[in-house]
């Protein structure tokens, strides 16, 4: 399965990370690999949890696009 995630720079420093499609999915880390790494591994903790509580994983069907305004 796939999910979308935003990443966003931390005050402190480093970076954390939301999965919209999974509320209350957040990780972080030090650099954005790392985030993404710790990501994947909440994900499938999430998924995991899930699946032991007999609920079907949500399904992610938005499509995220970055759009450029000129100001």
């Amino acid at each position: 399965m796939q999910y979308s995630v935003v990443v966003h720079e931390a005050e402190e420093g480093g970076f954390w990370v939301d999965v919209p499609a999974l509320p209350g999915c957040y990780s972080q880390g030090e650099s954005v690999q790392e985030t993404l790494g710790n990501v994947k591994e909440a994900i499938g903790l999430y998924l995991e949890v899930l699946k032991d509580e007999g609920k079907d994983a949500p399904r992610d069907d938005e499509v995220v696009f970055q759009v450029n305004v000129d100001v």
